[in-house]
């Protein structure tokens, strides 16, 4: 299978799948030859279960053929960050403590995600708790920047955002409290978003020995991909209650609304009291930005 389809987005993979320009199987099979190959490299993945996701994939391929569709993530092969609870699957909370954790049932999140049809072959690194801007813990080590091994990726969704920026997922689900979707998302080149918080479940989330079970103060589960488009179409599929409260609250997020670039207006914070200076390449990158959108009429 060409490697060129490790890095295609989400939204990509499952136009592929459903015109049968790709198989679920074969794209499992490419993603578990690149994490051989290249994850000793940047240690983002630290669990598999290669012989659930086969099946679960050759399964996928044969409803493809008979033309049943489990839904808009049909057949998409995925890992999801250790800090968020998989049924079946070692999840750890980059915790000693949980260790050897495998919960009874998926995340609600995750759950949602799984209904649409995605397949979670894997879990990738984080710190302990959650708790680091960076990505290192006891258990796995330490989790590397994949355009330069010697700087860090970010935290906590370290182990994440090195996945899909590896091209060893189709997508993947992490968790935001001060940053930890977005500054990795930013460090690792791709795309991520903290969504409101609230419209997301955030049970299953393993900051504690016995978390999961309530929700974190301002937390929020979000995903990460490789596009805009796909980070709109996750959202959609995973905002919404948890199903106890499904009788109380419903959710319906207003179409997204364009406008012409001159009707825009655009904040920008380039230095501020308490901040760190800005490294002089990353500042030029930002000035001409805001010299380009300025011309255009912002």
């Amino acid at each position: 299978m060409d490697d060129a389809y490790a890095t295609r987005s989400a939204t990509e993979l499952s136009g592929a799948i459903r015109n049968g320009t790709t198989t679920s199987r074969d794209l499992l099979e490419l993603y578990l030859d690149r994490i051989e190959r290249l994850n000793p490299i940047v240690n983002a993945v630290v669990t598999l279960d290669t012989a659930k996701a086969r099946t679960e994939a050759d399964q996928a391929d044969a409803d493809a053929r008979a033309n049943h569709w489990h839904g808009p993530l049909h057949g998409l092969p995925i890992t999801i960050k250790d800090a968020i609870e998989v049924g079946g699957m070692r999840s750890t909370g980059g915790a000693t403590e949980l260790r050897d954790h495998v919960p009874s049932v998926d995340a609600p999140a995750v759950a949602k995600l799984k209904a649409a049809g995605a397949i979670v072959f894997g879990k990738t690194n984080v710190p302990r708790w959650s708790g680091d801007l960076q990505t290192y813990n006891e258990m796995f080590g330490t989790t590397n920047n994949p355009w330069d091994i010697t700087r860090t990726p970010g935290g906590s969704s370290g182990g994440a955002a090195t996945a899909v920026a590896s091209g060893f997922t189709s997508f993947e689900l992490g968790t935001d409290i001060g940053g930890s979707v977005r500054m990795p998302a930013h460090l690792c080149g791709i795309f991520g978003l903290k969504p409101t918080y609230g419209i997301v479940s955030q049970r299953g989330y393993l900051d504690s020995v016995g978390g999961g079970t309530t929700d974190a103060d301002i937390n929020a589960f979000g995903p990460l991909a490789r596009s805009a488009d796909d980070l709109d179409l996750l959202l959609q599929i995973m905002a919404g209650p948890n199903t106890t409260e499904a009788t109380a609250w419903s959710l319906q997020l207003p179409a997204s609304t364009t406008k012409p670039l001159n009707a825009l207006r655009i904040g920008v914070w380039l230095d501020g009291d308490g901040t760190p200076p800005l490294a002089d390449d990353v500042r030029a990158v930002i000035e001409n930005a805001i010299a380009a959108l300025s011309d255009a009429g912002v």
